[in-house]
Formats: structure tokens, sequence, C-alpha cells
């Protein structure tokens, strides 16, 4: 029997495709490292374990694939009936068992693959709302899957790093941070510098900025809010040691 793949043609779409299965392909591997007592450990995000950060992958998956549902169908379905149901449903997930809890995030990411295998050509060109508000094309679904999948594997706080994340998912994750820091006017003095490429990010135009530096991977989880290893600062909001400024907020 032929396999079946994905209906989209679109190689560009394809490839991205790939580096989101392949960002929930090491999620799992870093997750089923775990036994289910590791579970009840603290992930790096404060306040929660692995069990919420799971649980958070489980139904962020649910909540992804209601919106290819949405656009393959046009029946308007939103990720989330609020934020307040979201968190509920995260903290109601953290308390599942140790088998359920790997299931849901088994059964969520294959339902997931399937709906993106199965969506129409012309239905990824249709708008949807992200649980921010913003609306998207359905390809957007993508990467919204895509970093969560490989940022969350970093904060199951099992070995992963952010260079386990592969050059073009950081690349468009320093992209997505710096312009929602630009949006919002948080990066006045602030510039950022990513080592051996060229790439410059922030307030360009400041006389006297700020300017944070450092190899790919270890500005991203800087800008991500992760740590600031192996990062450098000069300028005026250095610390008095020569401590590395906090990165503003991104989400």
């Amino acid at each position: 029997m032929v396999a079946r793949t994905d209906r989209t043609t679109d190689t560009g779409l394809q490839e991205e495709l790939l580096q989101a299965r392949r960002g929930t392909a090491f999620f799992a591997r870093k997750l089923n490292e775990l036994t289910g007592a590791d579970l009840d450990g603290d992930s790096l995000l404060p306040g929660w374990t692995r069990r919420h950060i799971t649980a958070h992958i489980g139904y962020n998956a649910r909540a992804i694939a209601r919106l290819v549902e949405w656009a393959a169908t046009g029946v308007e379905t939103p990720m989330y009936p609020s934020p307040e149901a979201r968190n509920q449903e995260i903290s109601f997930g953290s308390t599942l068992p140790p088998i359920a809890l790997r299931n849901l995030f088994d059964h969520s990411a294959v339902h997931l693959s399937v709906e993106w295998r199965d969506l129409p050509e012309a239905a990824w060109s249709h708008e949807v709302r992200t649980a921010q508000g913003r609306t998207v094309p359905a390809s957007e679904t993508v990467w919204m899957r895509t970093r969560e999948v490989w940022i969350h594997a970093v904060d199951l706080d099992n070995g992963a790093t952010f260079n386990d994340i592969p050059a073009p998912v950081l690349e468009r994750l320093l992209k997505d941070i710096t312009g929602a820091w630009k949006t919002r006017r948080t990066d006045q003095g602030l510039v950022v510098k990513v080592a051996d490429s060229g790439l410059t990010f922030g307030d360009t135009t400041s006389a006297s900025p700020t300017v944070v530096s450092g190899p790919l991977a270890a500005i991203v989880e800087w800008a991500a809010g992760r740590g600031n290893g192996g990062v450098t600062a000069t300028g005026p909001g250095v610390g008095a040691n020569g401590t590395v400024p906090a990165a503003p907020t991104w989400i």
C-alpha cells in the first residue's frame, strides 16, 4: 500500500512541516527519557513542572488542530474558549497519571499531523485566528507548533539545549522575538548581534546602545528569557560587574 503524504505541493511549506515534525520527535525523545517520577520535577519555567510542560504541548496540538479544521471546513473553531479555559486545561492535564499524560502527547501530535496532511492545497491560505487574536493564514499554524515543541523540549530540563534547535528555526525565532520587541517599543537603546553571521536586530539608530552579542543559539536562549550563557554585553545597560541585562519580555 502506498503511504499517504501531505496534500500540499508547496516545497517551502513541506520543509516547514518537516521541521515541525522533527521538533515533535525531538520533544518525544526527551519526554520518553523521563520516568514517571521524573515528570514531577521542575521544568525550566517558573511554577511549572515537567507535567505542566507535557500537558501544555499535548493540549497545544489539539488547539492548533482546531485551527486547521477551521481552515478546512470554514466553521470557526477557536483554539481555546478563553485564556482561563486554557490555563485550567493545563492545570488539569498536569494531574493526569504518567501513562495518560504520555498518551495525551502522542495522540494529539498524531492528530495534528494528520490534519496538516489532509488539508487541501487551497485551504492553507484560509484565515484563522490565534489565541492572541491575530488573524493569520492556516500555514502559520506550522510555525506556531514548531516553536512550541523545540523550545519546550529544552524547558523539560532533560539535557536539551538551544544548540539542539536547527539554525533556520533559531533564526526565525529571533526574528519573531525581536519583532515583538519592536512592536512594543521595548527594544529602545538595545542592539542584538549574532556573531559570525551579520544578523543585527534592535534599535540600530541609537547613538549609544547596549549591545548584546553571541552565537545564534546563545542569543536566542537569552532573547527567549532562558539564560545568558555565552552572551556578552557592552554599553550603558550592562551591570556594574559586567552582568548581561535581562531581555525584554517576549510573550
